[in-house]
């Protein structure tokens, strides 16, 4: 009866250890994956309302594209105060408006809201050919392109990405991976449409097909929330139950010794 017992309790523990396991790893049964048709169009991030895009360009003729590359100064030190600090010229950045438009040298109002960089490119570039001589190389870039990852990863933060570029996973590697207690078949995307409606896309890693997402890349701004699991929100509630306890402990101690001393 006991290695009855000894028996069911082995065979408990194994089911679980193994329904653990299945909650852990990233991207399984990528059969169905490998056999799904993929998307040829590469992924190309869109502008958006409060994006700040620098715009260069250029000819063979520096001097006829300069009124098109207006820079700014700004100081080489920033800490320094003195009045005689050096500058440099940098890009003038243009920040998309609510209605996804800016102000451009020369051509005046451009909507660039919802357009790829290349079609942003293309479009600056049909507007410049009445004041150019020659079609213009024309090259836009989002400077301020960020994605927050918080929660239970290892290093939450804000991350630039330079290549405008970045799946959920990348953004998870950007934060040093969740911890052993991320709930992964169930992580959080915070996303702002350019209409500035906010939506909360749940997000399950454990499967493969996760890449076939349309949210699988991620867009300027998103945010991703990993939720802690169960483990996770007990341990912290004993933690402060057990320091809570000793802190009333502490406080019962100190009365005891003050009440003994005031009858000696």
């Amino acid at each position: 009866m006991n290695l009855k017992k000894l028996f069911y309790f082995v065979a408990i523990l194994f089911l679980a250890s193994c329904t653990s396991y299945k909650n852990v790893p990233y991207m399984q049964e990528i059969e169905a994956v490998n056999r799904a048709v993929q998307q040829e169009t590469p992924y190309d991030a869109r502008i958006m309302p409060k994006d700040l895009l620098t715009i260069t360009v250029n000819t063979s003729d520096p001097q006829a594209s300069a009124p098109f590359n207006l820079t700014t100064q700004t100081p080489l030190n920033a800490a320094a105060s003195s009045v005689n600090t050096t500058t440099q010229p940098v890009l003038q950045q243009y920040l998309v408006d609510n209605s996804g438009s800016i102000d451009f040298p020369v051509i005046g109002r451009l909507k660039v809201g919802g357009l790829t960089k290349s079609e942003a490119e293309e479009l600056i570039r049909g507007k410049l050919v009445p004041y150019l001589k020659e079609t213009p190389i024309v090259t836009v870039r989002m400077t301020n392109y960020k994605i927050s990852v918080l929660g239970e990863v290892t290093k939450p933060g804000t991350f630039t990405v330079s290549n405008e570029k970045v799946n959920v996973l990348e953004a998870l590697a950007m934060a040093g991976d969740m911890t052993v207690y991320g709930v992964r078949d169930n992580v959080k995307l915070i996303r702002e449409d350019a209409s500035g409606k906010q939506q909360i896309i749940p997000l399950d890693l454990n499967r493969a097909d996760i890449v076939l997402s349309p949210y699988y890349y991620l867009q300027q701004n998103d945010i991703i929330y990993v939720t802690p699991n169960k483990t996770k929100a007990k341990n912290s509630d004993i933690g402060n139950s057990t320091t809570l306890w000793f802190s009333a402990t502490s406080i019962l101690v100190s009365i005891a010794s003050l009440i003994v001393n005031l009858v000696k």
